[in-house]
């Protein structure tokens, strides 16, 4: 009695719906769930067919599978898993999941039907399909918009003379370009940014693996695009001048700690960024972004180029005559051939492999270091690792 009471007590309190029929169809036993499910009571199912709570055509199928049991002897039984439509008593019908088992009962045959509800998990497909429409539809304009903007810029430079005004205007019209197509990407990308974030909050009810994987390929392409802005952007401002150093004093531990938290936040899986500084002192009088940009540039390589499980080494020294800032890494190392090409424009070396990058970090680093009057310099070797190394004067 203890056991049966147990067993009634399950079925009662069940999340998902579970109703029992015999050979013939006819429902024996229908638990609260199912009815919250159907919008109807005990009493109304049972002792009916089970195809009245199926809207057409699957009643006359059901129908069917019932009139060739009782011709056959053999029974239709529904897969596990099975997607199907249950039909509420207001008219309204549901999507849910049915797993149905043969069950041996009192020298009969009783089929055992689950009901899993897939209301919810329908309507978030829906959103998320429309999030992807929408996304794609950003995308498709902004490239087009895009297209439009390189085709005006390819004509612009065909009706260009070689005088020299004209080539100050070509070069006016290139950094004019490359500012507005950054501001014309970093607006989608925001968005992209954003509805990213949104859809990972909105699925975390839903567990659902596929989701945070491909939230997550949005959000890590989204990175990579905004790097490649940035470095254009940095290179474009190098060429045309404007860069100007702003050297003022600033402690260089508050500022190393905060780049360190930063970037700790986007390093691989067990990856750790471990900051140490040696000297008495922690002002130093350079400019501060500049700094920062090339701190967060060697930074970000190391983790890119490293595996997971692994340490970066970020040191800062201060003495009477220098300012030495040091990043060490244990990844895949710089090949001995392509050393010499490490800080120009565009080069990559050749074991970089599907690693996304510009090519322009090293020799944005160089510049930035050289407007304050450092010079940067390197050692590494193949899958041991690289370390990089800014020194400034001390004035």
């Amino acid at each position: 009695m203890e056991n049966a009471a147990l067993l009634k007590a399950i079925i009662d309190n069940a999340i998902d719906g579970i109703i029992t029929i015999d050979d013939h169809g006819i429902v024996e036993s229908i638990n609260p769930s199912a009815c919250k499910l159907f919008l109807c009571t005990p009493e109304a199912v049972i002792g009916k067919n089970i195809s009245t709570l199926m809207p057409p055509p699957d009643r006359q199928q059901h129908d069917e599978y019932i009139h060739r049991y009782q011709r056959t002897g053999v029974p239709h039984i529904i897969g596990i898993g099975r997607e199907v439509t249950g039909l509420r008593t207001d008219g309204t019908t549901f999507p849910f999941r049915l797993g149905v088992s043969e069950v041996p009962f009192a020298s009969r045959k009783v089929y055992a039907g689950f009901i899993h509800d897939l209301s919810r998990e329908k309507e978030a497909e829906q959103q998320l399909q429309e999030y992807a429409a929408h996304l794609e539809e950003l995308v498709e304009n902004r490239t087009h918009s895009l297209k439009e903007t390189v085709q005006a810029l390819r004509l612009a430079k065909e009706e260009v003379s070689f005088s020299l005004e004209k080539e100050k205007e070509l070069g006016m019209l290139k950094s004019r370009f490359v500012s507005m197509a950054s501001h014309e990407f970093r607006t989608p990308l925001s968005a992209i940014q954003l509805s990213a974030s949104l859809i990972e909050k909105y699925a975390l009810p839903y567990e659902n693996a596929n989701i945070h994987k491909h939230v997550a390929k949005i959000k890590n392409s989204v990175g990579n695009l905004t790097a490649i802005l940035n470095d254009f952007l940095s290179l474009e401002k190098l060429e045309a001048g404007k860069v100007e150093p702003t050297c003022v004093p600033f402690d260089l531990v508050k500022l190393s700690e905060e780049i360190t938290e930063e970037l700790q936040m986007v390093a691989k899986q067990n990856q750790s960024i471990l900051y140490q500084h040696t000297g008495t002192g922690s002002i130093v009088n350079l400019d501060q972004n500049l700094l920062k940009n090339c701190v967060i540039n060697l930074i970000t390589n190391a983790i890119k180029y490293s595996g997971e499980d692994t340490f970066i080494e970020f040191l800062t020294e201060l003495d009477s005559e220098h300012c030495i800032i040091t990043v060490k890494d244990n990844g895949i190392g710089i090949p001995d051939a392509d050393q010499k090409h490490m800080f120009e424009a565009f080069f990559r070396a050749h074991n970089t492999g599907n690693i996304p990058g510009t090519g322009l970090g090293l020799n944005i680093v160089a510049r930035y270091a050289s407007l304050m009057n450092g010079r940067i310099k390197f050692e590494s070797n193949i899958n041991q690792g690289t370390i990089f190394t800014i020194t400034f004067p001390i004035s």
